[in-house]
């Protein structure tokens, strides 16, 4: 969070001298927020990297499947073929790794955003494991928890909740201005505010 063109506004007391300074002042701080991508965004970043997952699959998986003789088609144990199995294992991999080393997969790059904890530390292994494995997986199965982020305030889907992450852009930001009122130092002059 960076701040910009601090003006200074000076406070006004009914009955007060004109000599005396008043004991405070309003200064309007201009900082600017990241940026949240919205649900549209990481859709687009999600179905890059489907397509990205799926030609792995086909370029490495299915034809080691195919030369050691397993079924592909055929699921063996709760609609989870060997196959299925190791295509939700490439999906998790996938997702995992890349947004550990990177903090972005790459359709996430593609699209110019990225994944930041909310507390603005190094995103680790243990919030890797609850976004992108556990939380994903649920999100994957039911596909409704990625609805989410069309009403969330900093628009997170159900794993952003679990690892207290968001999806921000990267080179975009709002502008925020807050009013923030400054005790006055004994004897300290007040600056004329700007004329607009």
């Amino acid at each position: 969070m960076t701040e910009h063109n601090n003006e200074l506004i000076p406070s006004s007391a009914a009955g007060m001298d004109q000599h005396k300074a008043p004991r405070y002042e309003m200064v309007r701080t201009e900082q600017f927020l990241p940026k949240y991508a919205g649900f549209w965004m990481r859709f687009w970043a999600y179905i890059i990297d489907l397509i990205i997952v799926s030609s792995i699959s086909g370029i490495v998986v299915k034809p080691i499947f195919r030369v050691a003789g397993f079924e592909i088609s055929n699921p063996d144990f709760l609609l989870f073929s060997p196959y299925k199995i190791v295509l939700l294992l490439l999906f998790l991999t996938y997702f995992a790794f890349m947004t550990k080393l990177l903090g972005q997969t790459a359709g996430k790059m593609i699209l110019g955003i990225r994944v930041i904890q909310k507390n603005e530390e190094p995103l680790t292994w243990g919030t890797i494991l609850f976004r992108e494995v556990i939380g994903r997986f649920i999100s994957k199965t039911l596909l409704i928890p990625y609805l989410l982020a069309i009403f969330m305030p900093k628009k997170e889907a159900l794993h952003d909740l679990f690892a207290d992450t968001a999806v921000i852009h990267e080179h975009s930001f709002e502008m925020k201005t807050v009013m923030v009122k400054r005790q006055m130092d004994e004897g300290e002059q007040l600056q004329d505010a700007p004329h607009v």
